[in-house]
Order: structure tokens, then sequence, then C-alpha cells
């Protein structure tokens, strides 16, 4: 940007000379036509009138550069047609062949150099304006394009902590539990909660950052009902301690999927309708007509926030526990699997989630 200004101040310098040169010739060249035509007319002309300018400078010379009239003080060296310092810019011209006893006329101006003062203030106030306003403009953008980085490492220091207080709380568990020589049936209970749920911690994690799902080729036509029994017998012990009734209506449905992943889409939903329940709340679940239903009596989602759930770590409410990964892996699974889901929820009711196989 320095360098196109300083190009620039060059190039209108250059204009501004050339311009200042070709006016002063044109004055002196309309003098020298005046005193041509005076002396060969046999009239008589005063060079006076010539000196009242607000412009220029004028003197006039003879054959021995002798001054004869004029208002320039200074010493004049004839040898050049062009004298340029720092405070003006002067012409010598000798046009007029001696035509009434003029050799030479000399003209000078100084506003060149005074356009030329202005023209650098007024580039580089134009220079530090636009520099000012880039700077702004950049520091915006920086701004603006370093967000989302910003956003999604402080989502990811979120997790890193979420996770750690995840898997905190079942590790005491079984500890505490452990330290008895000899265990009730309560502490067995509470073991095989907490490594239940170390270990889809460990399988949504394990989704999450170290599987390849796009290489998938496990399909089977599975019966989607004999899933969801069998994965609600691990869900008594967790629903048994808030007191939550499970009631089902299922109907034999087959679909071409990777059981692994039902099992997780469906476990993912079914944990969040247990964990976002109140205390002796209750859950539905439905499959019927190729349509899975999963209704709960929970704290419910705000409406605003309905669109950003499936998205990784974030988390509609700190109420209970969770690191934000949870239903973003039930959207991936969905979209692998071409299946529709639907969400509906209203706050302090519950919520409700409906996919169409």
């Amino acid at each position: 940007m320095m360098l196109i200004a300083i190009l620039y101040y060059q190039n209108e310098k250059k204009l501004y000379f050339d311009l200042t040169k070709t006016r002063m010739q044109n004055v002196v060249s309309n003098i020298s036509s005046r005193i041509i035509f005076t002396h060969m007319s046999d009239s008589s002309l005063d060079l006076k009138q010539f000196l009242k300018n607000d412009i220029y400078k004028i003197s006039f010379y003879d054959k021995d550069k002798n001054l004869i009239i004029g208002n320039l003080n200074e010493k004049i060296d004839f040898t050049k047609q062009f004298i340029q310092n720092e405070q003006n810019f002067t012409l010598v011209n000798d046009s007029t062949y001696g035509h009434l006893g003029v050799a030479y006329i000399v003209i000078q101006e100084n506003l060149l150099f005074k356009s030329l003062k202005k023209m650098q203030v007024d580039i580089i106030t134009l220079f530090l304006i636009v520099y000012s306003i880039l700077a702004l403009i950049g520091f915006y953008l920086a701004k603006l394009l370093l967000k989302p980085i910003k956003d999604e490492r402080e989502k990811l220091n979120n997790f890193i902590k979420d996770t750690t207080h995840e898997l905190n709380t079942p590790i005491s568990a079984i500890l505490m539990s452990s330290e008895s020589e000899e265990l009730t049936k309560k502490q067995i209970k509470r073991i095989q909660l907490a490594a239940n749920k170390i270990s889809e911690i460990y399988k949504d994690l394990t989704y999450i950052f170290l599987e390849d799902n796009s290489e998938k080729e496990d399909f089977k036509n599975i019966n989607l009902k004999e899933v969801i029994i069998l994965q609600l017998k691990y869900f008594e012990a967790l629903a048994e301690r808030k007191k939550i009734s499970i009631s089902t209506s299922l109907e034999d449905t087959n679909y071409f999927i990777d059981e692994n992943d039902f099992i997780r889409l469906f476990n993912n939903l079914l944990s969040n309708a247990v964990k976002y329940n109140k205390m002796k709340g209750s859950i539905f679940i439905e499959l019927k007509n190729n349509t899975l239903t999963i209704k709960d009596t929970g704290i419910g989602i705000e409406e605003k926030k309905i669109n950003d759930i499936f998205n990784r770590y974030f988390r509609a409410t700190t109420q209970s526990g969770g690191f934000g990964i949870g239903l973003n892996i039930v959207k991936n699974i969905t979209t692998q699997y071409n299946i529709d889901i639907q969400v509906d929820s209203k706050v302090n009711e519950g919520t409700t989630f409906i996919l169409k196989f």
C-alpha cells in the first residue's frame, strides 16, 4: 500500500510538473508574440503590464543579459532553459529574438511546489485513513474468522472437563462399593450401573473419534423390537433409581442397519429420557408402522435450542450430567441410514423423539 502511495505521488508530481511547464510556455509564447507583433507594426508596448500577474514573476532582459524591467530579484542562469529548486520553477525563453530590445523573457512560479506539498499532505492523510479502515476491517475479519476456532476450543475444553467429571462419578462409585469385603446386592447393582456408564462413555467416544463410520458394510436385517427389549434390561436399574416407569408398545419391525449403530442410537435417546426426566416420571416407547417414538415427562427443551441439540458438544442444560455428544451421535446415525428424526418438546412437560425408518 505504501508503494502504491509513492508511485501515485511520483506520477502526480510528473503530471503537475509537465502541466506547469506547459502553462508557463504558453504565457511566455503569448508575451513573445505580442512583443514581436508590436515591433513589426511599429507600435509601442508597455512591458510593465505583464508584471501585474498574481501567479508568475516576470522579468525582461537585453542581449547582454541586463535587466530591462521585471520583478525577479535573484540571479538568473541563462545557460539553462529550466531552473528548478526547492522553492520555485523558472523558465528562460529567448523567442523574442531581440524585438523591442528584449532578448530574454524569464518567468517564475512558486505554486508548483505548494501544490506538491499539499498533495503530499493529502496523500499521507488519505493513506492513514485507508490504512486505518483496512486495519479495522482486517481486525474485524480476523476476529470473525478466529471466532469459530475460539468457540470450538472452548467447547473442546468444556468437553474434556465434562468427560473427566462423567468418568469420575462411576469410577468413584465402583471404588467405594468395592471397599467392602462382602458386597451387598445394592452395592453390586451400583457397580453394574457404574460399569455400564463407563462402557457407554467409552463406546460413544470411540464412535465419535476412532471409528470410520463411512466405510461400514455390516448391515443386517435386524428385528428392532428384539434389540429394544434387550436394551431395556440394561436401563432397569438406572430408571429404578429415579423411580421412573417405562412402558412400551412394540411391533415387530425389521430394518437393514448395523446392530451396534441401532443400539447406540436407541441407548442415547433412552439415556437422555432417563437422565433429564423427573423423579417418578415416565417414559413411553412405541414401535409401530416403521416409526419409533420415545416420549418422556422430563424437563423439556427450550424451543430456541431445539435446532442446536444435535450439534457436537452442545448442551441444552447443565442440570444433569453429560458432555454433549449423545445427540450428535444420534444425528450422525440417522443421517447415515436415511432415518427421519423429529423432535417435539415443551419446557417442564417433556420431550418426544420420533424416528421414521
